[in-house]
C-alpha cells in the first residue's frame, strides 16, 4: 500500500491479486501489538484500486451479477422460486450424485455449492412492521432485517423479534429498508456502499429508538463505522455518526440487560463459531457465550483456533473459491473435532460456508444463530434433530 501511494510500484494485476487475496477477516487487527488499523487501510485501498484500474471483462461481469442480486432482498426472493424448484425437484441431488460439481470448478460452481436448501417458509416469510413487548415494557428498538439474512434465514429475524419482545422491548422494522452496503464496501465498491448506507441512515433516524439491533455480524461491524465512511462529507457525517452509535449486535444488546424471560432446558452439545466481524471487528466474544451459558442443559463447546476465519468473508468465498475452500476445510475440521450436535454462528455467510463444506463430506450438522437457540429456550422447544 505504501509503495503504491509513493509510486514506487505500478498497479499490475499481480499487485492487485495481493489485495484480492486478503480475506478482510481483521485477525491482523487484533493480533498487531502496535494497533495498526489494517481493516481501514485495506478498505480504503480496495476502493482506490476499483477507481484506478478496471478489472477484466469476465471479473467485472461476475461481480456485477453478484451485486445486482445480493443487496436487493426483493430480487433474492424472486430467485427463491427457481431455487426451490431446483432443490425440491431432486435436480440438485442428481447433479451432485453424478459428480458434476466435482468436475466443474470455479466461481459458478462455488455459487451453487454454498446455496442453502430452501423451503416454502422462505417464500412466505414476512416480518411485522411493529411487534409489541410482552410483559412490562422496557424500551423500543429498531431491527435491521438484512438482505441474505432476511431471505435465506427468516427464522433468525423471527427469533430476534420474539426474544426482544419477551425481554420487554417493542420492535419496529422501518418500512422500505434495504441493504446496509457492507458487502459492497468489503470489495471496494465505495460509492455503491455509501448510496445504500445513506438511504438506510435516513430511514432509521426518522423515529427515535433506544438502539438499532443487528443479528448479522458483517452488517453490524459495517454499520458501527458509518461515521468514518462519510468523514469527507461534513454535512452528513454527523448524522451517520449519530446513527452508528445506536448500533448493537443482538447478543451485545441482550448481554447488557438483566434477563426477564424464563429460560427452559435445551440439552444439546453446541459448538460456538466466532464470526470474524464479531470477534475481530466488534470485539464481541463473551456476550454470545454469556447468553448461551445461561440456558439450562446446554453444553457450550469451544472450537479450536476460534480466531481463524471460515473462508466466507463477505463474498470472498465466491470470488476466491480455491483459497476459501482450503480455509473452510480447516474450520470444518476444527468444528468436527469437538463432536457437536449443533453449530452456533452469528453470521449468515459463515453458516452457508461451513454447511457447504460439511455437504462436501456428506455430513449434516444443524446450525442456529445464538438468538434462535435463546428463543427455543424461552419458548421451551427443542432444537432441530431433538
Amino acid at each position: 500500500m505504501k509503495s503504491l501511494l509513493e509510486k514506487k510500484i505500478e498497479l499490475t494485476d499481480h499487485v492487485r491479486g495481493h489485495f484480492d487475496a486478503c480475506l478482510g477477516c481483521m485477525s491482523c487487527v487484533t493480533a498487531c501489538p502496535s494497533g495498526v488499523k489494517y481493516d481501514r487501510l485495506i478498505e480504503d485501498q480496495r476502493a482506490e484500486l476499483e477507481r484506478e484500474k478496471p478489472r477484466t471483462p469476465g471479473d467485472r461481469f461476475f461481480r456485477a451479477m453478484l451485486f445486482a442480486l445480493f443487496p436487493y432482498p426483493a430480487r433474492l426472493r424472486a430467485l427463491l422460486l427457481f431455487q426451490l424448484l431446483y432443490v425440491k425437484s431432486g435436480l440438485r441431488w442428481l447433479l451432485h450424485k453424478i459428480g458434476l460439481f466435482k468436475i466443474m470448478k470455479g466461481r459458478l460452481a462455488q455459487l451453487e455449492r454454498v446455496m442453502p436448501d430452501v423451503g416454502a417458509h422462505h417464500l412466505s416469510a414476512r416480518l411485522p412492521v411493529f411487534s409489541a413487548a410482552t410483559g412490562p415494557r422496557r424500551g423500543r428498538v429498531a431491527l435491521l432485517a438484512g438482505c441474505v439474512q432476511r431471505v435465506y434465514f427468516p427464522g433468525v429475524n423471527e427469533a430476534t423479534i420474539r426474544v426482544l419482545n419477551a425481554e420487554g422491548y417493542d420492535v419496529v422494522l422501518p418500512e422500505g429498508q434495504g441493504c446496509c452496503g457492507a458487502l459492497s464496501l468489503h470489495v471496494g465498491r465505495e460509492d455503491e456502499s455509501k448510496a445504500l448506507a445513506r438511504e438506510m441512515i435516513e430511514l432509521f433516524l426518522h423515529d427515535p429508538v433506544d438502539a438499532v439491533v443487528i443479528n448479522s455480524a458483517g452488517c453490524g461491524s459495517h454499520m458501527k463505522t458509518l461515521g468514518r465512511l462519510f468523514r469527507h462529507e461534513p454535512e452528513f457525517a454527523e448524522r451517520a455518526h449519530r446513527f452508528d452509535v445506536l448500533v448493537k449486535d443482538v447478543t451485545e444488546f441482550l448481554a447488557g440487560i438483566e434477563p426477564r424471560a424464563e429460560r427452559h432446558p435445551v440439552p444439546v452439545r453446541a459448538a460456538m463459531h466466532d464470526a470474524c466481524h464479531l470477534r475481530h471487528a466488534q470485539r464481541i466474544i463473551e456476550q454470545p457465550r454469556k447468553l448461551l451459558r445461561a440456558i439450562p442443559g446446554l453444553t457450550l463447546l469451544e472450537v479450536p483456533d476460534p480466531e481463524q476465519c471460515c473462508g466466507s468473508a463477505g463474498v470472498y468465498n465466491l470470488i476466491q473459491p480455491e483459497s476459501a475452500d482450503q480455509i473452510g476445510t480447516r474450520k470444518v475440521e476444527n468444528v468436527l473435532s469437538v463432536s457437536p450436535e449443533l453449530l452456533v454462528s452469528g453470521n449468515p455467510g459463515c453458516t452457508l460456508q461451513i454447511q457447504a463444506k460439511l455437504r462436501d463430506r456428506g455430513l449434516t450438522l444443524p446450525a442456529l444463530h445464538p438468538i434462535e437457540l435463546l428463543d427455543l429456550s424461552i419458548r421451551g422447544e427443542s432444537p432441530p434433530g431433538h
